[in-house]
């Protein structure tokens, strides 16, 4: 690894990979890790969980959540963040000039299933389809496909970066 230190963004829609990917290669070169969905505020999770859909005035605040917990690390250390960003202009707000942009891109069948699968999360299945339609997908990204075991992407994320 060079002696710059590495900042990521792991994108993609809800269920995508982007928590078990981001975990395992902040592990991997001993980054701090944010998972962003912790940083969202009670109101909006609270909004997610009864199915309505966030606004880009609800995300405004946490993604400047996000873009605040980055700053106190930048430079300092390896960062990986876990985070749907689904718009360029949110990524834009995170600074995402200063990452290497990690999209894990999925359809919307294995989604839904993958959330289904998953006990207690906070968003519901009818919400999958609102990340879809305003999903962005990134042109200027490492992108990996839903099939690929976590492991193989980050061999393969740190074959080309860091």
């Amino acid at each position: 690894m060079s002696a710059e230190k590495c900042c990521f963004l792991v994108m993609g829609v809800t269920a995508s990979g982007k928590s078990t990917v981001g975990s395992l290669l902040a592990k991997e070169i001993g980054a701090y890790f944010i998972e962003a969905d912790k940083l969202h505020s009670k109101k909006n999770l609270k909004k997610m969980s009864s199915g309505k859909a966030l606004t880009d005035l609800d995300r405004h605040d946490w993604l400047l959540k996000i873009k605040a917990k980055v700053d106190q690390k930048f430079g300092a250390e390896n960062i990986v963040i876990a985070c749907s960003a689904l718009k360029q202009k949110y990524r834009e707000l995170l600074g995402a000039e200063r990452y290497q942009l990690v999209y894990l891109k999925i359809n919307k069948i294995t989604a839904k299933k993958r959330l289904n699968d998953r006990l207690g999360h906070f968003m519901p299945l009818s919400l999958i389809n609102s990340q879809f339609a305003i999903l962005e997908e990134p042109a200027n990204a490492l992108t990996f496909d839903h099939a690929m075991e976590p492991e193989e992407i980050i061999r393969k994320i740190l074959k080309n970066k860091c």
